[in-house]
């Protein structure tokens, strides 16, 4: 073996698919909660703000680990953090799925949230080792494919699981698959080339050789004085806020109550706005490379959401195939988040790229994490008092009143993607 010579794509691929299984469970976690609100708002006797709080716990934690996080990949190496994460997610689905009350159960969503935090991080990292530089925008793209493909399981398949079988069984095998994971990413994945003997695409393979006494403090406070790093990490919380207050809890409950769907189709269209978002992703990588641009697509995409969700929420009975069509379109268009991730790389030192990413990926989860709750908020200030089986039913005027937030952020990223430098695709700092 040529110890010069890099690995070959399809093992590179191989070893970031594995780091990939964790950000798969994430997402099928993350929006799991949207198919089962009437579940878990009877076995918890929740109201709307309670579920959203519940549904939220996931995005406490992991919003609370994006810096340490990244600190951890820059120090530790992807592979400790990624098999550790795994672990700890699948004991949090353990107590989620066993969960006597609501406390219980944000604990384990609190666990899962917390743990899964560590995915996107970490395969970026391994991106970074492993894969060309010309591919790292790419396979950023691709995260978010196999993240909404884990979100997609959690639509129509886990929908007509939880009919067959209850919630808490599908939970524990849930469980089960996450701790085979764990220890799939401990035997297989390794955290450089090097250790197999091939060279690093990593711009500098020991990434802690920084600048001589430079501690952990010292690296945030570094990435946190380029413009663009706060910039960008404002920005994507308002597109995948949106689409995740959407699709991954009130969407559903929107869709049965106020289009007359029955919940398998309600979770399909759901579904098929998270599958537009993961072909987007991809495509809007890929173009960003090939054009050598980021701001021209991040800005034009947060347009057409705009434009799009405004016409979704304000505008009542719509036809079902010109619905499913605006969500197919704003849910592409929301792929444009993934140009941040690359955008922030380069608008910062190198030896930093785990950093940045990890306060990028902050802003990313900070939408959900206030939006869910927030809509659920207002939901509840604006019910009517109906009922169904002691489950609350809200009216069109508190959903378009809950969804309005979603349409503000969205409004105030446009507005900030102006103040972004261009980096034309080069490493900047």
């Amino acid at each position: 073996m040529n110890p010069a010579a890099f690995p070959p794509l399809r093992l590179a691929w191989t070893i970031w698919g594995l780091g990939a299984a964790p950000y798969f469970i994430g997402f099928y976690q993350r929006v799991a909660p949207g198919v089962m609100t009437t579940e878990l708002m009877g076995d918890f006797q929740l109201n709307a703000t309670a579920l959203g709080n519940l549904s939220a716990f996931y995005f406490y934690s992991y919003v609370a680990m994006q810096v340490p996080t990244g600190l951890l990949a820059d120090h530790w190496g992807p592979r400790r953090l990624l098999a550790s994460g795994a672990s700890i997610a699948g004991l949090g689905t353990l107590l989620f799925a066993m969960a006597p009350d609501a406390l219980w159960a944000n604990l384990g969503r609190l666990l899962i949230g917390g743990s899964v935090a560590v995915a996107f991080v970490g395969m970026l990292k391994l991106a970074g080792h492993w894969l060309p530089p010309k591919q790292y925008s790419l396979a950023s793209g691709m995260a978010l494919f196999c993240g909404v493909v884990g979100a997609v399981f959690a639509g129509v398949p886990l929908r007509l699981l939880v009919d067959t079988f209850g919630w808490r069984p599908v939970m524990l095998v849930s469980a089960v698959v996450t701790f085979l994971v764990a220890g799939a990413i401990w035997l297989l994945v390794r955290d450089d080339p090097v250790e197999k003997g091939y060279a690093s695409h990593a711009v500098s393979h020991d990434d802690s050789t920084s600048q001589p006494g430079q501690g952990i403090m010292a690296g945030i406070r570094t990435v946190l004085s380029y413009r663009n790093t706060w910039l960008l990490h404002f920005i994507p919380g308002a597109g995948v806020g949106t689409v995740l207050t959407f699709a991954g809890l009130w969407g559903v409950p929107f869709l049965t109550t106020h289009y007359g769907l029955e919940k398998t189709s309600a979770a399909a269209i759901c579904s098929a706005l998270l599958v537009s978002w993961a072909v987007g992703g991809p495509v809007f990588g890929w173009a960003s490379d090939h054009l050598g641009r980021r701001k021209p697509l991040y800005l034009a995409g947060c347009l057409v959401q705009l434009l799009g969700w405004g016409v979704l929420i304000l505008v009542p009975d719509l036809p079902i195939w010109l619905l499913v069509s605006l969500l197919i379109v704003v849910g592409f268009f929301t792929g444009n988040m993934i140009i941040g991730f690359a955008f922030a790389r380069e608008s910062a030192p190198a030896r930093l790229a785990g950093t940045a990413s990890g306060i990028v990926n902050m802003g990313v989860m900070i939408g959900p994490m206030l939006l869910q709750p927030a809509v659920g908020w207002l939901l509840d200030r604006n019910w009517s008092g109906t009922m169904s089986d002691s489950v609350r039913i809200y009216g069109l005027e508190a959903y378009r009143n809950g969804f309005s937030l979603m349409l503000g952020w969205l409004a105030l990223a446009l507005l900030l993607i102006l103040f972004t430098r261009e980096t034309h695709c080069r490493q900047m700092a």
